[in-house]
């Protein structure tokens, strides 16, 4: 994945995928606690809102492209919810084109132009 090659000084790409592992599984356990909020913007991009503590540099695209391959089935049941609630699906194209926010889903860009 994309986030896995995103190293941090002296870090090498298998430390880096077991840390975005370790990231991805914690935000699962909050999907699943319900201590984190789904948010799909209206063009399709998604946000995990409150996911403050353990992120460790993972983007919201990567860990929603995780979650669904490996995540547990109560944290996609959360992103289903989120997107019967906002009445769109999220777009895998719109998050491959960058579309994302910086505050939980309040606002949305893709830092293009």
């Amino acid at each position: 994945m994309p986030c896995d090659t995103k190293l941090k000084q002296g870090q090498t790409v298998s430390e880096r995928a077991d840390e975005v592992r370790r990231a991805v599984a914690g935000l699962d356990q909050a999907l699943r606690m319900k201590g984190v909020k789904v948010r799909i913007g209206p063009q399709g991009a998604i946000a995990f809102e409150g996911w403050n503590n353990g992120r460790d540099g993972v983007t919201d695209a990567c860990a929603y492209r995780r979650i669904m391959a490996t995540g547990s089935a109560l944290a996609r049941a959360e992103i289903a919810k989120a997107e019967a609630m906002a009445g769109r699906t999220v777009s895998r194209q719109v998050i491959g084109q960058g579309a994302h926010s910086h505050d939980g889903g309040r606002t949305w860009h893709d830092h293009k132009g």
